[in-house]
């Protein structure tokens, strides 16, 4: 990769540092976040006392159940004929979906809600909310619906005495409700209502509401809010609210569940709903027999006429002409004739019936059918036709209760309703045709049997016919009285076909809120939220953190790592041998020897990106700690824009690198003693106008060179390679180069510049340093054994002895600046 050294492969593993990635990244990520852990600890704690609010203050939640059967209805007479015909709606099976849908309609919401009274909310003050009661209330409201009310808001009531009563209003809900258009509300804004003493009993009117309270067990001083709710809105939120679920797939059994804060309430819903929906099923099941007993009746009123005229008429000619029954052959006749008149009063019954039915169904009044079967119609084609519309009628009613007109089932249903009345239009006029012809028969035969009665005696032939014509009106009278009878019958024996499993019960707990569940969901969230603002943050951060994270980013070795210096001193080799800092250092020397084998006298460069990564304090400390080990060692400033060695030495610079390059000073007469043995420096010396053109000089290279010879070890403090150009000319003068990186510092984008340095094969050498390592963020875990502050439990921050570290109030570390 680089001439003269080990070729490194990216892909391989750092032979300088451990295999434990998985212990390691773990340790790491710990770290990383218990350093936040008063942060943490503070959001846990937090989240589960806003849990514990949110228990206290949330209004419990009872789940109150009940449970329904929905009975298959028997088939209807010729269902087997149309279910092969394609007419599923002669099946006569209960749509379990269609009795879900009607169990949670609006309509049947608004039967049970008027049945049940629900239109006042009642309240009194608790320790930290309002408390709503029902069915014990202290006072009763009555409020008239039937003008215009304001609903929504809370009314105060105080209880004076036995017989009066101070009302005001609370705040500013209020809407207006309207019975002439009850599905919109409009806002009535802030409704006043000044402190008012009214009577128990009284009704009290305003220009926005009126009702009347009367008292029930209130005491003086009690207290009582209440609420007027209209019909509309309770009954979508009750219809809303309410969950209705078979109990399996194959399962007839409804379940009916409401979640509720009253449990007295939902269980007196529920099985109001229930009894509503029964009573429903029942009206149209009797709706059939209240249709024939109508019809029925329209066609009594004429024929109790005929028949008293009829009867007067034969006892007035019985009276005038002194008989009173008809000889043997008139009442052999008499009899023929009656059995034939009979079958023609039933016959033009038949049509009758048959005509008004094709009149319903050409006007669409399909609800106003009568079964044929109770008119006497025996064609089991067309009762089971007027049976099937009959059903579908219904089906219609229920889903139009849920679903627009425009919705697939609705016109589905719709389409069906078409084809079997259309059907049904064909069979009545081929039945009232046959019917016709019947008829036409009858009516032969009668004159046939005419012309006998035309040989009796005058005066019994007219007796005869007196006789007939009341024959004929009695019949057909007690033929309409017998089925009256039959059809009351049918309606008083009806009954529901659903049936009610359980009534209405309540859990004796409640199902919200779910105190344990609350609790640790409102732990986790304390814990979520810090971790994830650090997770964000990390995540968002563009500043070099992980080690690892850099050694995969570099294309060269991450050689060591420097901990950070929290003694303070600007060279803690010379000054503070024992600490872990001065260790890293050690390891680093050391480290060198696999670098550079056999080599006695080595250069060594220390470069970074930019200003502020700690090359001037790594180069220094490096050559402390060669010095430290007996080698003649000097320390070259040749950062010539901004000079820092001096400062941390306490010398003058006044004269150094710039002075030789720029002058024919010899170098020998700028090196100056650092004051440590071994040690000595050459200052950068004065800035000069031309930093670039002076260390590109052929002059500096002698120089170099010479001192080479008079010293084991150079160590070159050179400036940003990511900000000069010079310092790409000084790689080819040293033996070792260093890239220094500091943690939390540097840009992650920075370690493109070394990439390229190598990339484009002008550098030999050349490795990464990690300076600034926080121990407190976890990085210093298993980095190899020694190198460098916090590189292992043996080397680590406080390690057991080993080391000794000064520390510095953090409040003196802020205001301290290291190179």
């Amino acid at each position: 990769m680089y001439p003269n050294s080990p070729q490194v492969n990216s892909n391989q593993p750092n032979p300088f540092l451990v295999s434990q990635e998985s212990e390691l990244d773990f340790r790491v990520i710990l770290f990383r976040y218990l350093q936040h852990w008063p942060v943490i600890l503070i959001f846990a704690f937090l989240g589960v006392v806003a849990a514990y609010f949110y228990n206290k203050f949330t209004t419990p939640l009872f789940k109150v159940e009940s449970t329904l059967i929905i009975k298959d209805d028997d088939k209807s007479l010729g269902s087997d004929i149309f279910g092969s015909a394609g007419f599923s709606g002669l099946q006569g099976r209960s749509n379990i979906e269609n009795e879900i849908g009607l169990l949670k309609s609006y309509s049947l919401a608004i039967s049970t809600i008027g049945k049940l009274n629900l239109n006042v909310q009642y309240f009194k003050e608790g320790f930290y909310k309002m408390v709503e009661i029902y069915g014990n209330s202290p006072v009763l409201v009555q409020a008239d619906f039937s003008r215009k009310q304001a609903v929504g808001g809370l009314f105060r009531l105080v209880v004076l005495d036995e017989n009066r009563f101070e009302l005001t209003t609370e705040g500013n809900g209020f809407q207006l409700f309207n019975p002439a258009d009850p599905n919109f509300k409009t806002g009535t804004g802030l409704v006043l209502l000044p402190k008012s003493i009214y009577e128990f009993g009284e009704t009290v009117s305003h220009e926005f509401f009126e009702f009347k309270v009367d008292k029930v067990s209130a005491i003086p001083g009690e207290i009582v809010f209440f609420r007027l709710l209209d019909t509309p809105s309770l009954a979508l939120t009750y219809s809303s609210a309410l969950s209705v679920t078979p109990s399996n797939k194959q399962s007839s059994i409804l379940t009916l569940s409401l979640e509720t804060p009253l449990r007295r309430l939902g269980v007196d819903y529920l099985n109001g709903l229930m009894e509503t929906y029964l009573q429903r099923e029942l009206d149209e099941k009797n709706r059939t027999s209240q249709n024939t007993i109508r019809f029925i009746d329209q066609q009594l009123s004429g024929i109790t006429d005929s028949l008293r005229g009829s009867e007067n008429k034969l006892q007035q000619y019985r009276s005038e002409n002194k008989i009173f029954n008809l000889s043997q052959e008139g009442s052999v006749i008499f009899s023929s004739l009656q059995e034939l008149e009979k079958q023609k009063s039933q016959t033009e019954l038949n049509i009758k019936y048959l005509q008004t039915l094709k009149t319903y169904l050409g006007t669409g009044s399909t609800g106003e059918l009568v079964a044929p079967s109770i008119m006497g119609t025996a064609d089991p084609l067309l009762s089971a036709l007027v049976q099937n519309l009959s059903e579908l009628q219904a089906d219609r009613v229920r889903l139009k209760a849920n679903f627009s007109d425009q919705t697939p089932q609705v016109r589905d249903i719709n389409a069906r309703i078409k084809n079997t009345t259309d059907a049904l239009q064909e069979n009545v006029s081929s039945a009232i045709t046959n019917t016709q012809n019947v008829l036409a028969d009858l009516n032969n035969r009668i004159r046939m049997i005419e012309r006998d009665i035309n040989q009796l005696p005058e005066t019994e032939r007219n007796l005869l016919g007196y006789q007939r014509q009341f024959s004929i009106n009695e019949n057909i009278y007690i033929y309409f009285l017998q089925k009256k009878a039959e059809a009351e019958i049918t309606m008083a024996s009806n009954m529901p076909s659903n049936v009610i499993l359980d009534f209405a019960k309540s859990g004796q707990g409640p199902i919200s809120p779910n105190t344990s569940r609350n609790l640790i969901f409102g732990l986790l969230i304390g814990l979520i939220i810090p971790i994830g603002f650090i997770t964000v943050k990390d995540f968002l951060n563009t500043k070099i953190e992980d080690p690892k994270e850099l050694e995969n980013q570099i294309k060269v070795p991450l050689i060591g790592m420097v901990g950070r210096n929290i003694s303070g001193e600007s060279i803690p080799v010379l000054n503070n041998p024992r600490s872990s800092v001065t260790e890293s250092f050690r390891s680093l020397r050391a480290d060198l020897t696999y670098l550079s084998p056999q080599k006695e006298n080595l250069t060594l460069l220390f470069t970074s990106s930019i200003s502020g990564e700690g090359k001037t304090f790594v180069s220094m400390n490096m050559a402390s700690v060669f010095a430290l080990l007996g080698k003649k060692t000097i320390l070259i400033g040749l950062d010539l824009r901004k000079p820092k060695i001096a400062q941390e030495f306490g010398l003058k610079n006044d004269v150094g690198m710039s002075t030789v390059l720029s002058s024919t000073t010899s170098w020998k007469q700028v090196v100056k003693s650092s004051g440590y043995e071994n040690l000595d420096v050459i200052l950068s010396g004065p800035i000069p106008p031309n930093p670039a053109e002076l260390l590109l000089q052929e002059k500096f290279g002698k120089i170099i060179q010479e001192v080479k010879k008079e010293y084991e070890i150079v160590v070159f403090d050179c400036p940003p390679v990511g900000l000069v150009s010079e310092t790409k000319e000084l790689f080819a003068f040293s033996d070792v180069n260093f890239f220094v990186f500091r943690q939390g510092y540097s840009m992650k984008g920075n370690t493109q510049i070394l990439n390229n340095l190598v990339e484009k094969g002008n550098v030999s050498k050349i490795y990464g340093v990690l300076n600034d390592i926080h121990m407190d963020k976890g990085y210093g875990y298993g980095y190899g054994y020694g190198y460098g502050y916090g590189y292992g439990y043996g080397y680590g921050h406080n390690s057991y002895g080993y080391h000794d570290e000064v520390h510095i109030p953090w409040w003196k570390r802020a205001f301290r600046r290291r190179s």
